[in-house]
């Protein structure tokens, strides 16, 4: 469907970062959390975060007007919505993803300047320990909404041993091996991430179906295997072109004929002018400074089938971010 450009989309387009540094703000300064507790006045909020009163009024007033608190009287609290998705102690808690966007902003900001160099320019740090968590569990958070969906539509019957590659806190692994009771999993990433990962997998009482190798898979060859299984997701729009070709095929050398290969990630079509959000994700990774970018259906393609990689084939499973699988088969 063609988008109708008109002023008053231009302006709202324009300024929707408004509304983003507004939500970020109160995921930042702990907002949510405070008043999942009750109600409670601009005044003896601002003295339990820690902020001017008046300025955490004007901020009160606006996430009401967003519709994330309620105000009556002179008092504020959570919406329903917020105290399941923006409370620290709610299982279903997204605030870490939210955190690592508002990392972003500073970037994002700077996008005219990187398009005239194709060099990322610097940003403000806020520290690579809180930068690193919000980024891990950010994707724990991404993938607790599709991995349960994704587990029940793809089926790994009779599979014996999954390689979650970059599988960060093993989100899908946990799925997929609650969903096969016969599988097990290794999730291989950088040794920052195993504190995450392992805390997550024992969360589920799987610690002894999944395990985790640390290292560089860029560098490091793939440990244990063969695998019958090697799940990449959102591993592909990090890397070069030749990165990925090489990356699937140490994918491919470490895993038993007749294994399957999935990729999830945000697909382009094959012009790479949609869908939208793979292609503002690209933006993203040139901010990054990474050299990698959301590929076409047929660029993958061309991975796997330089890999030996046979029986590629769309999966039906499509994402609300538009995110979606390409799976094949190891000759």
């Amino acid at each position: 469907m063609t988008t109708v450009w008109h002023p008053g989309k231009l302006l709202s387009t324009s300024s929707a970062y408004w509304q983003g540094c507004t939500l970020q703000a109160g995921v930042r300064l702990r907002v949510f959390s405070e008043l999942a507790a009750g109600p409670c006045s601009a005044e003896l909020l601002a003295e339990k975060i820690d902020c001017e009163p008046r300025s955490t009024g004007l901020l009160l007033d606006a996430l009401s007007a967003m519709g994330l608190l309620l105000k009556q009287a002179e008092e504020y609290q959570n919406s329903p919505e917020t105290q399941r998705f923006l409370v620290e102690s709610s299982p279903a808690y997204m605030g870490h993803i939210i955190l690592h966007h508002h990392h972003l902003v500073d970037g994002w900001a700077q996008l005219d300047s990187v398009v005239q160099s194709g060099e990322p320019l610097a940003r403000r740090s806020y520290g690579a320990e809180s930068e690193r968590e919000s980024f891990i569990m950010g994707m724990y958070n991404l993938s607790m909404q599709v991995a349960p969906e994704i587990a029940s539509q793809v089926d790994l019957g009779g599979r014996k041993l999954l390689l979650d590659l970059g599988g960060g806190p093993g989100t899908h692994a946990i799925h997929f091996c609650m969903n096969n009771p016969g599988l097990r999993a290794t999730i291989f990433d950088r040794p920052t991430t195993e504190p995450f990962a392992r805390q997550t997998v024992s969360r589920f009482e799987l610690a002894e179906r999944i395990d985790f190798a640390g290292g560089d898979f860029k560098t490091d060859p793939i440990p244990d295997g063969p695998y019958d299984v090697a799940w990449l997701s959102h591993v592909l729009h990090s890397n070069t072109l030749d990165e990925c070709y090489r990356i699937i095929e140490k994918c491919v050398a470490a895993m038993n004929s007749g294994g399957v290969i999935l990729i999830h990630d945000f697909i382009l079509q094959d012009t790479k002018d949609g869908p939208e959000f793979p292609a503002l994700f690209s933006l993203n990774m040139l901010l990054a400074g990474n050299g990698g970018r959301s590929y076409s259906q047929q660029e993958i393609f061309d991975m796997l089938a330089s890999a030996g990689v046979g029986q590629l084939q769309r999966h039906p499973f499509r994402a609300k971010n538009d995110s979606s699988i390409i799976s094949g088969s190891v000759d």
